[in-house]
Formats: C-alpha cells, sequence, structure tokens
C-alpha cells in the first residue's frame, strides 16, 4: 500500500505564492511511475493541475496553470512538490496528491490508483 500526505495549503492574495508538499511512504517508488497534483473545487468535478514521469523526469501541466505552476521532486526524501505562483482566485481548491502505476504519462483521473486526503488552497482577491 503506499500512503500520500499533502501539506503546504493556506489563505493567500492573488499574486501570491505557495508551495504543496506530498510525502510518500508504504511501498516504495518503484511501485508506481506517475505521482501527479489534482484539484476539486466546490460543485466541480476533480481536475488534472500536473504530473511527472518518475523516471526520466517527463512533466505535464494543464493549460490552466502552465508557466505558473512547477512540479518537482525529492527523490531521497519521497516527496513531491508543487510550487504554485501568481495565483488566481479560480486557483482554490482543494488539491490532492496521486501516484498511478500507468506505463505512460496520464493525466487521467481514473489512472491514478493511490491517493492523498488534500490539502485547501485558498486564494482571495
Amino acid at each position: 500500500q503506499v500512503q500520500l500526505v499533502e501539506s503546504g495549503g493556506g489563505l493567500v492574495q492573488a499574486g501570491g505564492s505557495l508551495r504543496l508538499s506530498c510525502a510518500a511512504s508504504g511501498r516504495t517508488s518503484s511501485s508506481y511511475n506517475i505521482m501527479g497534483w489534482f484539484r476539486q473545487a466546490p460543485g466541480k468535478e476533480r481536475e488534472f493541475v500536473a504530473a511527472m514521469w518518475l523516471f526520466g523526469g517527463t512533466t505535464v501541466y494543464a493549460d490552466s496553470v502552465k508557466g505558473r505552476f512547477a512540479i518537482s521532486r525529492d527523490r531521497a526524501k519521497n516527496t513531491l512538490f508543487l510550487q504554485m505562483n501568481s495565483l488566481k482566485p479560480d486557483d482554490t481548491a482543494m488539491y490532492y496528491c496521486a501516484a498511478s502505476t500507468s506505463i505512460s504519462l496520464t493525466v487521467t483521473t481514473g489512472q491514478y490508483a493511490y491517493w492523498g486526503q488534500g490539502t485547501q488552497v485558498t486564494v482571495s482577491s
């Protein structure tokens, strides 16, 4: 089993920055190939934000965050990060860390088998 624990959320003004962290434990990272971030705003479906192919570093971003958010990883600490800059009120959501065993980089929610509990990000205008 894989456990994912997010942290770093909070309340920030528009234009500000936050860095989310996701600590992975349990089965080793060789058990999954991809780690990513998703978000869900009230009344909306969960949507893809960013993902990283762990064995080459290839990344992919949603168009809505491209150029503002950056996904990275500390392999030694089994920790995934999401640096969020130039935040907008539309970025307000619960942010989830997830891991996938897919054999190719995927942005599809259903391809992610492991999920954290989420961390709330609120951006005020």
